[in-house]
């Protein structure tokens, strides 16, 4: 095994902890190789490899190898779509049909697409898992009309390909630059990811086929996805995908707005209404477990299973990147050590400082409040209005609220985001009601009407 880490960030027992869930993982799904990354803020802080990249070649895996990292492609198109939104070239609810006219199922929005509610097909047309031939992009839009609208779009939850080989069509025309061109110029190059790319460089892994009566590998073609890559072509190594996890935890401004970030992960619809592990944002994969929900994707390629997950509130997360395509869709690796870095890697509790006094404006409106006979508490932290449950744990999100003109706030984020809080004063000028979301809101506990 080849690790890296920074010991400085980390104990030796953590990095003890990553590199045994690595081992296990490659000897259990057999895989021909592993590497992972783990990172927290800025900082790849461990780096592990096992296994060969070349079995071959008897050629070891390294943290700069590349492995194909398939649909992790589709966050990438999802940030595309986002920046174009954000640059008010098209709207998520433009349906497909606006700017694909060609299309023989129009009516799906782009939302539709990001979030699997478009109700396409799954793959392009033919048969590209047998012929390993994905068509170009002239052959996808002339195929269009043999693509099947499988369920109403918006109705339910269905993995599809093609919709986002489409939303890669449409980053082509509203941008006016060939997709991967415009991928190079606005993602991969201003973030950084020199190792991210259409096609293999060295040193890079080869794809397997595990052979499941006997330990035999087989190589698996490299599928090169012509004009369908929007949906999975990219290649990558774990420091690069944590990279992009980093970027998509908290985003360089000039690259993406980071509130739009936040869009992009909050939840859209339940991928698996079972259990309700599995949910999607614009583009991104939602893991909950426990208490807690992962951001990040997974990808498949024939020959490679691709994994990065992390959490945004804490910018810890990790990558893992395989040459083996057999393992099941739901590998647990890659959750298992973002799960392990974040019990590890929290960062120590800030100190807590006074600050200045609540404005005029807000100070009579701090205390408690009742409404509907719950308490609230309304307070003043870090420079804004917010307002939790009496009782709440401190870990609750608060609301948060903006000015909105006179005795008039806007909630921003947490409970009731985008309702209306007003304040009723008396003849005096002393503040004796608040209305939010029109729930009245009184001093003392009291009954409807």
């Amino acid at each position: 095994m080849h690790p890296t880490q920074k010991l400085d960030s980390i104990t030796r027992s953590g990095t003890d902890e990553f590199s045994r869930i690595l081992r296990r993982a490659q000897a259990e799904r057999r895989l021909p190789s592993v590497t992972a990354s783990v990172f927290r803020g800025d900082d790849v802080v461990w780096s592990g490899t096992v296994g060969l990249a070349d079995v071959d070649g008897a050629v070891e895996a390294t943290p700069e190898t590349q492995y194909r990292i398939g649909s992790i492609t589709k966050t990438f198109t999802a940030v595309a779509i986002m920046q174009l939104r954000d640059a008010g070239k098209l709207a998520l609810d433009d349906s497909l049909g606006v700017h694909v006219p060609e299309s023989a199922h129009p009516q799906p929005t782009l939302r539709g697409l990001l979030t699997h509610l478009s109700g396409l097909q799954r793959e392009p047309p033919g048969e590209i898992w047998e012929t390993l031939r994905a068509p170009t992009r002239e052959e996808l839009l002339e195929q269009l009309g043999e693509a099947e609208q499988v369920l109403p779009a918006g109705s339910h939850w269905h993995y599809s390909n093609l919709a986002f080989a489409l939303l890669g069509e449409v980053v082509e025309r509203v941008s006016g630059s060939p997709y991967r061109e415009y991928m190079d110029e606005r993602l991969l190059g201003p973030v950084g990811l020199t190792r991210t790319t259409w096609a293999p460089t060295e040193p890079r892994a080869r794809g397997y086929f595990v052979e499941p009566y006997s330990d035999t590998v087989r190589r698996e073609p490299d599928l090169e996805t012509w004009g369908v890559g929007a949906a999975g072509q990219l290649w990558s190594t774990t420091p690069d995908l944590c990279r992009w996890g980093r970027f998509l935890s908290d985003p360089d401004p000039a690259v993406l707005r980071p509130e739009t970030a936040t869009e992009m992960h909050e939840f859209q619809v339940m991928a698996d209404p079972e259990t309700w592990q599995l949910g999607w944002g614009l583009g991104i994969e939602l893991f909950r477990r426990g208490d807690r929900v992962f951001g990040g994707h997974t990808g498949a390629m024939p020959g490679f299973i691709a994994s990065l997950s992390y959490s945004r509130r804490e910018r810890i997360g990790s990558a893992v990147l395989t040459n083996n395509g057999s393992p099941p869709p739901g590998d647990p690796t890659g959750l298992l050590l973002t799960e392990k870095a974040v019990e590890l890697l929290l960062p120590e509790t800030e100190p807590w400082r006074a600050g200045p006094p609540a404005p005029e404006e807000i100070a009579p409106l701090l205390g408690r409040w009742w409404s509907e006979g719950h308490e609230f508490v309304f307070r003043y932290r870090n420079g804004r209005l917010e307002a939790v449950f009496a009782g709440a744990p401190p870990s609750t999100p608060p609301a948060g609220f903006a000015p909105d003109g006179a005795d008039r706030f806007r909630t921003v984020s947490g409970r009731e985001r985008g309702e209306l809080l007003r304040v009723v004063r008396d003849e005096r000028g002393d503040v004796v009601k608040l209305y939010w979301a029109t729930y009245p809101f009184t001093r003392e506990p009291t009954t409807f009407g």
